[in-house]
């Protein structure tokens, strides 16, 4: 049953954590936080170029934030689905464990977002 908990947390906070929340500092997070200056550094653009990648950034934006938000969704609800499967399967002690990693997750999901909105700010 130990192993079966290690699985639930995996899925609990690996899926959720990769498909939520890009931490601060991640292997994308340039890209994330201001694209046109991580590319920029990236590839050395020019100021021309700079001045045209910018308006084909600015057009995928909220094209980008829709799939993510669909995705974050669709991982949302597989994930909550599995562990109402699951969770039938675990005594009482393992569920109560299960409650404190999913809140844990929730706690650390909630905190990263209020950073990066201050940031964003």
């Amino acid at each position: 049953m130990k192993h079966t908990l290690t699985i639930i947390a995996a899925i609990a906070l690996g899926a959720v954590s990769f498909l939520q929340a890009q931490p601060p500092g991640g292997p994308h997070a340039g890209w994330h936080l201001n694209p046109l200056e991580e590319m920029s550094s990236t590839l050395n653009l020019t100021d021309a170029q700079k001045a045209k990648v910018q308006p084909i950034l600015d057009q995928a934006a909220p094209q980008l934030r829709t799939i993510h938000e669909e995705a974050m969704t669709k991982a949302k609800a597989v994930i909550e689905t599995s562990l109402t499967q699951i969770r039938p399967l675990l005594t009482s002690e393992q569920q109560t464990k299960l409650d404190a990693v999913v809140k844990a997750h929730e706690d650390m999901h909630n905190a990263m977002k209020e950073l990066h909105d201050a940031k964003a700010k």
